[in-house]
């Protein structure tokens, strides 16, 4: 996928982007904790996946 859709979609939708670049695995899981706790750190969290 196109790195600069993954970093929009890690704004928007942080849990999407992360499986959609990892599937379905402990990051998906570590993003949807974050995403349930607060919103920025899953943002960071995504888009700290989507770029390495």
């Amino acid at each position: 996928m196109d790195r600069l859709v993954l970093i929009i979609l890690s704004i928007l939708l942080p849990p999407v982007a992360v499986f959609l670049k990892c599937g379905a695995g402990k990051d998906l899981l570590i993003n949807v904790l974050l995403c349930f706790l607060f919103w920025i750190p899953a943002v960071i969290h995504a888009i700290w996946i989507s770029t390495k």
